[in-house]
């Protein structure tokens, strides 16, 4: 996905009003408690505007939001500001992650790995991610299945409509299982009007034996593969996988 964003991350927040952040925190809070030899750094990759990181910074973790547009980076800053929040955020590639020490957590989700070009992509993030990742620590990320790629995006256009903002999103499904989105804003202006601009990106899909491949070969063993945002085991139409792991011994 690309780096700059501009006035996207400007309406972000409001395309992701119905996203469940505070239940999410609540859960991995649960996985990291019951399976974390650690439990006080937790870095969010590909943090966006910093809505998950906020939810766990409540919890009472020492948070580090990592992304790639600085646009993002930019709200979420003003947020942090705004209330008060002791939270590091960090411009950075996923690929290239370079931290000062090792975190207990790194959590990575909301299909942001799919937004990788390539799979040799994911393979250089999990092995930073595991180069900075404490002995014990968790490894805790999801990704868009197949079945979301081919079924429910598709060819498919949906149509959201936030106050203020008009948002068409059109998908066009390829051969391999990715997708290329296009997404067309009209955002309303003091005077009533409309502007309009887009963002264009594609999301692609890894196997799961790829994906276990990497985390073997990274010294991640594997704790659970959950359906989406839940501790229920996925099925042939699970839309998102979580995946739980965890760092052994160097």
């Amino acid at each position: 996905m690309s780096g700059a964003y501009g006035r996207f991350a400007q309406v972000y927040d409001k395309l992701q009003q119905d996203v469940p952040y505070a239940e999410m925190a609540k859960l991995f809070d649960e996985f990291i408690k019951e399976y974390s030899s650690e439990n006080e750094v937790v870095v969010d990759l590909a943090c966006g505007t910093g809505n998950l990181s906020e939810e766990m910074y409540k919890l009472g973790y020492d948070v580090i939001g990592v992304d790639l547009s600085q646009d993002m980076l930019n709200e979420a800053l003003e947020k942090k500001y705004d209330k008060g929040l002791d939270i590091s955020y960090i411009c950075q590639d996923m690929t290239e992650l370079d931290l000062y020490g090792a975190a207990d957590v790194v959590i990575c989700v909301l299909d942001s790995l799919n937004h990788l070009s390539c799979a040799d992509d994911l393979a250089k993030t999990v092995e930073r991610v595991s180069m900075f990742t404490c002995d014990g620590g968790l490894f805790i990320f999801d990704v868009n299945t197949l079945y979301k790629h081919r079924v429910i995006l598709g060819d498919n256009v949906f149509c959201y409509d936030p106050d203020g903002l008009f948002c068409v999103w059109r998908n066009e499904a390829l051969e391999d299982g990715s997708v290329n989105i296009a997404l067309d804003f009209f955002e309303e202006r003091d005077d009533g009007s409309y502007s309009r601009y887009g963002e264009e990106f594609r999301e692609i899909v890894f196997s799961p034996e790829f994906i276990e491949d990497c985390l073997s070969k990274n010294h991640f063993e594997m704790i659970g593969r959950f359906d989406g945002f839940s501790k229920e085991p996925p099925c042939d139409e699970s839309q998102r996988i979580l995946y739980v792991c965890r760092r052994s011994a160097r």
